[in-house]
């Protein structure tokens, strides 16, 4: 009753309740006849050509609109130039958004800059290009790097290229024998740029996450672990749990074991769980205390509620 006053108040035009809801009744039927595309109930369905907003909607975008423009207007100094019809309903928090998400973009694009300046070393390496020592893999033909990368990359490295051994010409090798040659090339490429080349398989995350924990590659061991969260499921959960347990890799294992323990059927009696038993027998002690203790929990849980 108190909204249905105020309305009146504010629009002399209703003069009683029984106009009131009359109009208030014409209203939800124009709004009920209109499937508004932004705030209507099937926005997220697009129908082209039949689209159309409401009156709020309409209003809502024009105001945004033509405060975009304005600061369009005025790129110098991030603000709008004649914002005196906007002030009222814009706040300086939004300001201060718009500034924010500009800075972000120029910092962006510098970032992008920096990348592209720095692809020229991933080149050096896929042209060979003053590579002074060739790296061995397990399997496979070795690959041509730089000894001053890799001496920058890893402790490990640098303490192997700087042993009587490596001290020789520029055609000696090192070894890594527990890579193959397309693990090893991954390696390299992520040595070199950040990331992995495009078109390397999730199969390589486990056998770069054995080399970041063997070499101390710290931002290898990092993007390994956070792309092998992304990937964890049940059928996968015992690959990622055994690797974390080589790798003594805790945030790993704790992950991977709590997904074991809610889709214990689907895992346990899975063909990959043989042979999985037979060569980490401590990992399925762990496996077998971890349920118990999730019954436990949930029967203590139970019991107190």
């Amino acid at each position: 009753m108190e909204l249905r006053l105020f309305i009146v108040y504010i629009n002399p035009q209703i003069r009683d309740v029984r106009s009131l809801n009359f109009s208030c009744n014409r209203r939800r039927e124009q709004d009920a006849t209109m499937d508004c595309c932004i705030c209507g109930p099937m926005a997220n369905y697009f129908k082209p050509p039949r689209n159309s907003i409401c009156s709020s909607c309409y209003e809502g975008a024009k105001g945004m609109m033509a405060f975009i423009n304005e600061l369009d207007g005025d790129q110098d100094a991030g603000f709008p130039k004649n914002s005196h019809a906007l002030q009222p309903n814009i706040s300086k928090g939004l300001l201060n958004a718009f500034e924010w998400v500009k800075k972000m973009k120029e910092r962006e694009e510098e970032l992008n800059e920096k990348s592209r300046f720095l692809d020229c070393l991933v080149l050096a390496l896929r042209d060979g290009t003053h590579t002074d020592i060739m790296v061995k893999p397990g399997t496979g033909a070795p690959l041509a790097a730089h000894r001053a990368l890799l001496a920058m990359k890893s402790e490990i490295f640098r303490t192997m290229l700087g042993s009587d051994e490596c001290k020789a010409p520029a055609e000696d090798t090192i070894s890594f024998p527990e890579l193959s040659h397309d693990e090893l090339k991954c390696l390299l490429e992520f040595l070199y740029t950040g990331s992995f080349p495009k078109g390397s398989t999730d199969k390589h995350l486990y056998s770069m996450l054995v080399a970041a924990d063997k070499y101390n590659i710290p931002f290898l061991r990092k993007v390994c672990e956070h792309q092998i969260l992304d990937l964890l499921d049940p059928s996968n959960a015992l690959n990622i749990l055994e690797v974390a347990d080589v790798c003594s890799n805790r945030t790993l294992k704790d992950h991977a074991m709590n997904s074991i323990v809610r889709n214990v059927e689907d895992v346990v009696f899975s063909k990959r769980y043989d042979e999985f038993a037979l060569n980490n027998a401590h990992l399925c002690v762990e496996i077998t205390r971890a349920l118990l203790m999730e019954m436990k929990d949930k029967k203590d849980h139970e019991m107190s509620s």
